[in-house]
């Protein structure tokens, strides 16, 4: 199957998982499309200063973001960004769900898809704009990074111990010790 999810800027929707490769397919870095032209996302603090953080007043709103307060909080590294802004000079990539077990294991790089079915698309973008306002906890890019801010916000799952949804390979859709966890209580695990 290999890594066939490049896709074209007018293919996304809304509560879309989106990635694009940095460092020349180093790594991916994930977001969720909200629609509007714009992508919520997890960074690293090193980030934070990349130009990807737009304020609140020029970005469209959910029915879950009512809050007139800017974006992000002081201390939260989830961030709000045009799509533009995320692709940078990348292209555009969508995460696929719900894939078959065999496509997952053939395919040629991890952070491309997941067997776990996603959520309705309203569910996934209440559920990243909350996340915006409250924050997803410390940036680790081990254990709590922008792949896996996407996964829960598409899925609702996360695992308790702390640890990546998919890093090392171990599918957020296969893994036993993941939980299904509201948004309000994602602070309790994190």
């Amino acid at each position: 199957m290999g890594n066939t999810h490049r896709t074209p800027r007018d293919n996304i929707q809304p509560g879309d998982h989106i990635y694009t490769w940095k460092a020349a397919f180093i790594y991916a870095h994930h977001g969720i499309y909200v629609g509007g032209n714009k992508v919520i996302h997890f960074t690293a603090p090193e980030n934070a200063s990349s130009g990807w953080i737009i304020s609140s007043s020029s970005s469209s709103s959910s029915s879950s973001s009512s809050s007139s307060s800017s974006y992000p909080q002081p201390g939260n590294r989830v961030s709000i960004c045009s799509l533009d802004g995320f692709i940078g000079s990348g292209s555009l990539y969508i995460y696929k769900y719900d894939v078959t077990k065999v496509d997952f294991f053939f395919k040629l790089r991890d952070g491309t898809m997941t067997i776990a079915p996603s959520d309705p698309p309203q569910d996934v973008i209440d559920r990243a704009y909350y996340l915006l306002e409250h924050g997803f906890g410390e940036y680790n890019l081990l254990t709590n990074n922008c792949e896996d801010f996407a996964l829960y916000c598409k899925t609702g799952l996360l695992v308790p111990t702390g640890g990546s949804g998919q890093v090392w390979g171990f599918n957020i859709g296969m893994r036993g010790d993941a939980i299904k966890v509201k948004v309000e209580d994602v602070h309790l695990y994190k």
